[in-house]
């Protein structure tokens, strides 16, 4: 018998997470997408602690453990297989159901509702495939042509209402800004993203959605605080539904935005409770 040929060492990029990531997109089960999401945001929240408190060598490290986990990259495969048929499918389905009676109304003589989708993953869910919308999608590590790179709260402000939208989505991205300030900031930039001006009797829209555990399960969160800081913008929840881990909420903008003060509070004590929350600064 020939004597058995030495196997050749692997590259050392192969053992990289990212690649790993990248090429085994169905091998990661769902258990494993939650965790890999979870730590991210775990690193992200640190990351935020350490640049508030000026400690560049923590903050240095804290990205070397991110790119060392596949860093934003392996967070959007993960939040994509989030939302792959086979995890529960795309967010928006939900969005279209909800505003369907309205979209009924609109005519090929009509101009298309302007949809931001920000943190977008894909260009072909249910908004894409929706005739009467006009979809724009921003996303700060864009995976495919079609979705523009770019941070939403440095999206340079409308200048006329064509830049307006009558719908704005945010679909698990509130719970990905690491700073509860920061979260704050972004519900107001969303109000001024939103026109007044509909061809069909759509109200302008914020979709949001949120892991269930961000209201259910925090200790500055509750479903009735996320109420009272939306009411303040001057959105008026029309729609809502839950799942094991998500919560999908509609909100309508129906009157003047008039922001309040909402502090990071202890509204529901234990242990074994998360810190999310989310801090408005009142105008």
């Amino acid at each position: 018998m020939p004597p058995r040929r030495r196997q050749r060492p692997g590259l050392l990029s192969s053992t990289r997470p990212r690649a790993v990531v990248k090429s085994n997109h169905a091998a990661l089960s769902a258990k494993a997408t939650r965790t890999l999401i979870r730590s991210h945001h775990q690193l992200l929240k640190a990351k935020a602690q350490a640049e508030k408190a000026g400690d560049e060598a923590l903050v240095s490290s804290i990205n070397a453990q991110i790119e060392a986990r596949g860093g934003l990259e392996s967070y959007q495969v993960a939040s994509k297989l989030g939302q792959s048929g086979e995890r529960g499918g795309d967010s928006s389905k939900t969005l279209i159901d909800w505003i369907k009676p309205q979209l009924k109304e609109w005519k090929s003589t009509l101009p298309k509702l302007r949809v931001l989708e920000v943190g977008a993953l894909s260009t072909k869910n249910a908004c894409s495939r929706t005739p009467s919308l006009d979809v724009s999608r921003i996303d700060l590590n864009s995976q495919e042509p079609g979705i523009l790179k770019q941070d939403f709260m440095e999206r340079p402000l409308p200048s006329s209402e064509d830049e307006r939208f009558h719908i704005i989505s945010l679909s698990l991205v509130l719970n990905y800004v690491p700073d509860p300030v920061g979260r704050g900031d972004m519900l107001s930039r969303c109000v001024q993203f939103l026109t007044a001006e509909c061809p069909i009797s759509l109200p302008p829209t914020l979709f949001l959605v949120l892991p269930v555990a961000c209201v259910d399960n925090s200790r500055y969160l509750t479903e009735d605080r996320l109420l009272a800081i939306l009411s303040s913008l001057g959105f008026e929840l029309a729609q809502s539904r839950r799942t094991n881990k998500l919560i999908y909420q509609l909100w309508n903008h129906t009157r003047p935005s008039s922001p309040q003060a909402f502090k990071k509070e202890m509204l529901n004590p234990g242990h074994k409770r998360n810190n999310f929350a989310v801090i408005m600064r009142e105008s």
